[in-house]
């Protein structure tokens, strides 16, 4: 194993000089141009980049433990790539080898996050970085064919004693502790994280924190949101801050990725290094859900005196001064939680949702609190999202103790469902708020073309049938339709007689179902032929949302024709 630098960074704590020199050795003489280098001027000892404010909603990990292992200080040396473009592949240092199925995991949740967050530019190697810190990539590479950690990787109970106090939230779930919540899987999300963040990026239908692939691509796109650009420094800590608010963290954190950077390769599964050192004094994982205690001692005996008697009791030493009890914030006088006037939520698949909803912070006295972060998560069986594509957004109240939640985005899920108020920070009861998704409709039919329709007996129409579709004079693009040879005005059964369409057998049928507008509204039906009957018949096409349009179809002899002549006298 190579030399490491500091035993252990103090989350929490100013880090030591020992640790301050090692990050600031690694970020001069393996870093250049790495995120946090003061550009233009030699780095200083102990010196980085201010730390921009976190406007994440609380981190992922509740502050639980990290490995605080650094990189070796000199940097693998990567050997060319086999392939003409990719990451070189360093083989040398064993600290850059990652478990093949970890490595895999990191660079499909990169590749999805590419497409999905263009704009956040995630690195896989900042993945690998927390992955390192938080479980020693997943303990080595210890995981199953499918990606699923060989055991659960748990982090000690939140009890408060020493550590964030998060009380239950997923009945044991996750973590197997159904009285506090614990750091769960490779990337170590706690329950009540991992509930709005999880993703599924196995495909297998399931959202597993103890899933290297799911755990991955939650992280990624728990890193890439509030719009951060990862490419932008102060966005990147931003980023890295949220996952785990420490400075120690965050310079241990970009202390891998710029290692990683440098090059890595792949090791088998179950042969990676683990971390030996952790940010709470090496305390073991917690391998069972109990909860940590505070240590317990028994009091110093009594002092004898020479006789064998005892002597008197010491003085009793003065009592610590009891510290100030610190201000209460606006969250921490939120009683409940309470609708602000939000409309009937109601959208058409496919459109934004014309009303937002609206929640109000009030204390115990309903008196409005401004500056409160109000969580708002989609939940249900819904494509349903907020504007940009998120299931969860936080929004701050405003001075009229009003949160108003973006824009809500119906997908092509037709049916009811839930909008989750909660407060960040505060066990308060939500508000939940009922969404419906509505079938796709259309209010109106128009013909394209007024040119009749007219056909001879045992013919074919020379013209087929266009209509336009709109819904409050917008294009009404997708919406159901239907198409029926009608046999009157007063009388909407399909007629047996007349005019018809043709099926795939070429068989005559006169009603067509399962028709749908297309991305301008329009709807061309088949063609049309005619039997022999003549006269007027009806054709009624009707859509989702109650347009309908009736269409006359004229059956009638070609009276351009000449008349065959009449038989000529016979001869007397």
């Amino acid at each position: 194993m190579a030399a490491h630098f500091g035993r252990r960074l103090r989350k929490g704590a100013a880090t030591t000089a020992v640790a301050a020199a090692a990050v600031a050795a690694l970020s001069a003489s393996q870093a250049p141009g790495m995120p946090g280098e003061d550009r233009g001027r030699p780095a200083t000892a102990g010196a980085s980049a201010p730390v921009p404010p976190v406007t994440s909603d609380g981190n992922a990990t509740g502050n639980s433990p990290y490995y605080t292992d650094l990189p070796p200080l000199n940097s693998p040396n990567p050997s060319p790539s086999p392939s003409a473009t990719g990451t070189p592949v360093a083989q040398g240092d064993a600290e850059a080898g990652i478990p093949a199925t970890v490595l895999d995991a990191y660079k499909k949740a990169e590749a999805e996050l590419r497409s999905a967050k263009p704009g956040c530019n995630l690195p896989w190697q900042l993945l690998a970085a927390i992955g390192k810190v938080e479980s020693g990539q997943a303990d080595g590479g210890r995981v199953d064919a499918n990606g699923t950690t060989i055991g659960r990787i748990l982090g000690p109970a939140l009890d408060g004693n020493g550590f964030a106090l998060i009380k239950d939230t997923d009945h044991g779930v996750y973590d197997g502790n159904t009285e506090y919540d614990q750091a769960v899987g490779p990337m170590q999300f706690i329950p009540s994280t991992w509930a709005w963040a999880g993703r599924d990026g196995n495909g297998d239908g399931k959202k597993d924190p103890n899933n290297v692939y799911d755990a991955a691509l939650a992280a990624g796109h728990y890193l890439c949101r509030n719009g951060w650009d990862l490419s932008r420094e102060d966005d990147l800590h931003s980023a890295i801050l949220s996952y785990n608010g420490s400075q120690d963290y965050l310079n241990t954190v970009l202390s891998w990725l710029e290692y990683y950077r440098k090059g890595t390769h792949s090791v088998p599964d179950g042969t990676g290094g683990v971390p030996t050192h952790r940010s709470d004094d090496g305390t073991p994982r917690a391998k069972s859900p109990k909860h940590s205690k505070a240590p317990r001692t028994k009091p110093d005996p009594k002092p004898s005196t020479p006789g064998g008697g005892h002597g008197s009791p010491s003085p009793t030493p003065p009592k610590p001064p009891v510290p100030p009890t610190p201000p209460q914030t606006p969250t921490d006088t939120v009683d409940h939680l309470q609708d602000a006037a939000t409309a009937k939520l109601t959208a058409m698949a496919g459109h934004a949702f014309t009303d937002q909803i609206g929640t109000r912070a009030e204390t115990k006295a309903g008196k409005a609190i401004a500056k409160v972060r109000i969580r708002f998560t989609v939940t249900g069986d819904t494509d349903a999202t907020f504007a940009g594509g998120e299931t969860v957004a936080t929004v701050a109240t405003d001075a009229k103790g009003v949160a108003l939640a973006p824009a809500l985005q119906a997908g092509e899920k037709t049916g009811d469902f839930r909008v989750m108020a909660t407060v960040v920070g505060r066990t308060v009861t939500g508000l939940g708020y009922t969404a419906t998704v509505t079938e796709r409709a259309a209010d109106t039919l128009t013909r394209t073309s007024d040119t009749p329709l007219t056909c001879t007996p045992g013919g074919e129409f020379a013209d087929q049938v266009q209509v336009k579709a709109t819904y409050k004079g917008a294009v009404a693009d997708k919406v159901a339709a239907t198409a029926t040879l009608i046999k009157s005005d007063t009388d909407a059964t399909e007629n047996d007689k007349g005019p018809y369409f043709k099926d795939a057998d070429g068989k005559p049928v006169r009603t067509l179902t399962g028709l749908q507008t297309d991305a301008k509204g329009l709807l061309t039906l088949p063609k049309l032929y005619a039997d022999d009957t003549t006269g007027t018949f009806l054709l009624r096409i009707t859509t989702t949302g109650g347009a309908t349009l009736t269409v006359e179809l004229k059956v009638a002899a070609d009276s351009s024709a000449s008349p065959s002549p009449s038989p000529s006298p016979s001869a007397s």
